[in-house]
């Protein structure tokens, strides 16, 4: 659930979480985001009122973080930049031959363009090689998890790779589970949160406290794997 209190003339925003909890805990997270976690059934207004008590703290907190905020360039696509594969950064070597292709050598993206090695023609090469990674990897990572799902007599959903601007996966109502093919620059933990998230919609398609039972149960670093995602692609 999200909402938001005013202090001041700024406006906190927040995520709440109703977990099988006897106390409140308010924490502010490396990206910047609050997250509230309550007992279940507490009251909205009590929540709003605890983190208006604590909104300086979160305040300093939001702050202290934000200076730590990287500031990535926009990707040229040009050799020696660098680039991410599974939470590994690797150089560009960009050069001309007679077939296009894309191999990782010794902590380089060796890339051979067939003609004028454009940027252009670099990121479509590129773009082509994440994906083909990401059907592979997602492949094995889904097969690797989904033993733990199998009590509650489901079948393996149908895997669909494709980019995605505000998410990184999602399992439709048919079975389907769409990932990002961004999420293939991710370390191989923090795919492996993503999928599990997913998988535990087969049981709970809510983001209730059922669910991030099931959740805690099959991974319980999650949050810890969720934080390193979202500091990791940026």
């Amino acid at each position: 659930m999200c909402c938001s209190i005013i202090y001041g003339r700024e406006d906190i925003h927040f995520d709440v979480l109703f977990v099988d909890r006897k106390s409140m805990e308010i924490a502010v997270h490396p990206d910047s985001r609050v997250v509230v976690k309550a007992p279940v059934g507490t009251d909205i207004g009590n929540i709003k009122a605890r983190l208006l008590k604590r909104a300086r703290w979160v305040k300093r907190q939001i702050a202290y973080f934000d200076q730590f905020a990287p500031r990535t360039p926009a990707r040229r696509y040009v050799g020696g930049e660098s680039h991410l594969y599974l939470g590994r950064q690797y150089r560009l070597k960009i050069m001309t031959g007679g077939i296009n292709q894309v191999k990782l050598v010794r902590g380089y993206f060796r890339i051979t363009v067939n003609g004028d090695p454009t940027p252009e023609r670099v990121k479509r090469l590129l773009d082509k090689w994440y994906a083909n990674k990401a059907r592979e990897r997602f492949q094995e990572v889904l097969h690797r998890c989904l033993p733990g799902f199998e009590r509650f007599g489901v079948t393996a959903p149908r895997l669909m790779i494709r980019r995605m601007k505000t998410r990184w996966g999602s399992l439709s109502p048919n079975g389907t589970l769409t990932l990002n093919v961004e999420l293939i620059r991710a370390p191989k933990e923090c795919i492996e949160y993503v999928i599990t998230h997913e998988l535990c919609h087969l049981k709970h398609q809510q983001h209730d406290a059922a669910f991030y039972r099931l959740l805690e149960q099959h991974m319980p670093d999650w949050e810890r794997r969720k934080h390193k995602l979202e500091l990791s692609l940026v």
